[in-house]
């Protein structure tokens, strides 16, 4: 199967540790901050000359030991090497304006390299073109990656990495565009004859790496990534159902997702059906009275957790030339496979379970690269691309950059700030891959959680109801007990009490943050009446379930005694 990947590879080379004893300090970068304008840093070495030195954009393999400790990710920073000439160059406090001579730092990775990887992994190559994005081999490291947990941390990096490298870490490839080294490979790579990137906006080798680990954890051919949940639902939902077309989704969904199918989609003449997540007899019905294109669902559902029988009701769909997509971002591709029980589509929003730090926004669709392909056509067109990194410089902190990222005696560091406060890039696929290395761990600790807090809250004489599909209680436990292997750390449940007497307990808490999302490390608890419908009556709220005791409960990875404890005594406070 193939999924998306890199163009270039970089290799390194390493330097032995140079003479610093040449160069200025810290210190005295530091008295002379009149010489580095907030607009445009520069740092500059007078009365020294060296060749030009060039480098690839993840240079910091090149530096001495020292430095690479010193500036971990320095590859986020925009660095240029030049020279200076004994010949008209002075000190500019002095009134001489040095004359600098500018290298690129880009012509030292012009030329594709040979992929590093062992001869019996040399399968692992740049193999296809998707719409521009980038394909490869993944197959050897699916062979010895059984587990997801391994898949978490190893896929698409331990082999198929494109950018190869002995760092550990998937480098950061800082760049909104590429360049071809001449006409005839740009005509090469529009008629599909050579693989590469073209924009930023279409692919980023460092989202890459995210796009296939998630396929790999998923089964799916194809994975895109969107700058949020929100944004991934939408282009599918444009992208899969013609205009007068007819989309079919369930009672119990992301109220945003909701308005959007309410608001927007009938301004281009496209109907939808609403069913109650395990009414299959209204699917069908919905299914036979129209040309349905998709049926859209979450499962489980927001905020009661309602699970679809995927198995079922793909059958369905494809019988009546439907498509089916589910929204898994409940259940995490580790607790449910929708695609193996017959999803045509799964979709996440990566900003919860996936990056699970509460830092970063990202959302995903996997499934065959044909329908993948049509999703990336209109990704392309509207944006909403997933950034590849992002760090925040301040002026002081690139000053010490500059000071410690010295490979090569004599020469000067120009660095570009492009905000006059800080340098500001965003940091999305970097942290989701870093977040995803953890994935198995949280989940199995949420799952843990989850399950133990449902059954101490249904218990409790002070709450009315329980929302949580581990539980038998639940209208489909037994339907999740068939297809999910664990039920998560969200839970959903009714205060026996009014709206006050709900946010009393919800102010009692001191351990959850009050707050939207949910999946991180961090436990969350919201009133849905509150933080998602504060804006209807109570009559409108009623109409969705939403009632004021609806509490949602997202549990973290703190310790389950303390938990326990917290929400006991909350309890005890109403």
């Amino acid at each position: 199967m193939a999924v998306s990947s890199f163009h270039r590879v970089f290799t390194f080379e390493c330097r032995s540790d140079p003479d610093f004893s040449s160069l200025p300090s810290t210190e005295n970068l530091r008295n002379n901050r009149r010489h580095f304008p907030a607009a445009g840093l520069s740092v500059a070495f007078y009365g020294v000359s060296s060749p030009i030195l060039r480098f690839p954009p993840n240079f910091q393999r090149q530096l001495s030991t020292k430095a690479r400790r010193n500036c971990s990710n320095i590859g986020v920073a925009q660095i240029v090497a030049a020279s200076w000439s004994n010949e008209g160059t002075g000190n500019p406090a002095a009134g001489a304006p040095p004359v600098p001579a500018v290298a690129s730092a880009v012509d030292a990775a012009t030329a594709p390299l040979p992929l590093d990887l062992d001869a019996a992994d040399d399968k692992n190559v740049v193999d296809a073109v998707e719409n521009g994005a980038v394909q490869t081999n993944r197959s050897s490291y699916s062979s010895f990656l059984k587990s997801d947990a391994s898949k978490t941390i190893h896929a698409a990096e331990r082999l198929g990495r494109a950018i190869v490298t002995d760092g550990i870490t998937t480098p950061v490839v800082n760049t909104s565009a590429y360049f071809f080294k001449k006409t005839a490979d740009l005509i090469d790579f529009k008629e599909k004859r050579q693989t590469s990137y073209e924009y930023g906006r279409y692919g980023n080798p460092t989202s890459t790496v995210l796009e296939e680990k998630i396929s790999e954890l998923e089964g799916a051919e194809s994975t895109i990534l969107m700058a949020s949940g929100m944004c991934a639902s939408i282009v599918l939902l444009m992208a899969l159902v013609p205009a007068g077309g007819h989309l079919i989704t369930t009672t119990d969904c992301y109220r945003k997702t909701r308005i959007f199918i309410e608001t927007v989609l009938p301004k281009m003449g496209i109907t939808t059906s609403v069913v109650d997540p395990a009414d299959v007899g209204a699917l069908q019905s919905a299914l036979e009275q129209n040309k349905t294109s998709l049926f859209f669902t979450e499962s489980p559902t927001n905020p009661f957790l309602r699970c679809v029988d995927i198995k079922l009701v793909s059958e369905l769909c494809h019988k009546n030339g439907a498509l089916l997509c589910i929204d898994g971002t409940f259940a995490t591709p580790l607790n449910q496979k929708a695609l193996a029980l017959g999803a045509d589509l799964v979709m996440h929003s990566c900003t919860k379970y996936m990056g699970g730090h509460h830092d970063v926004l990202g959302g995903c669709v996997s499934g065959s690269t044909k329908l993948i392909s049509e999703i990336r056509i209109l990704h392309h067109i509207l944006g909403g691309a997933l950034n590849p990194v992002s760090h925040f410089y301040t002026p002081d902190s690139l000053i010490d950059i500059c000071c410690k990222c010295f490979f090569h005696g004599r020469i000067l560091l120009l660095v570009i700030v492009t905000d006059m406060v800080q340098m500001c890039l965003q940091n999305a696929a970097y942290l989701f891959i870093r977040g995803m290395k953890t994935l198995h761990l949280r989940v199995q600790q949420q799952n843990s959680t989850g399950m133990r807090m449902a059954k101490l809250l249904e218990a409790h004489p002070k709450v009315k109801r329980v929302y949580y599909p581990g539980l038998p209680s639940h209208p489909e436990h037994e339907l999740a007990m068939r297809q999910m292997t664990g039920f998560g750390g969200v839970v959903s449940f009714e205060i026996d009490g009014d709206l006050h007497t709900t946010i009393k307990f919800v102010d009692s808490l001191k351990i959850p943050y009050i707050a939207a999302s949910f999946g991180g490390c961090e436990s969350i608890v919201d009133q849905p009446a509150i933080l998602s419908y504060w804006d209807l009556p109570a009559s409108e709220r009623a109409k969705w379930k939403i009632h004021d005791n609806l509490v949602r409960f997202s549990f973290g990875v703190e310790d389950f005694e303390d938990l326990k404890a917290d929400v006991l005594q909350a309890l005890e406070a109403i």
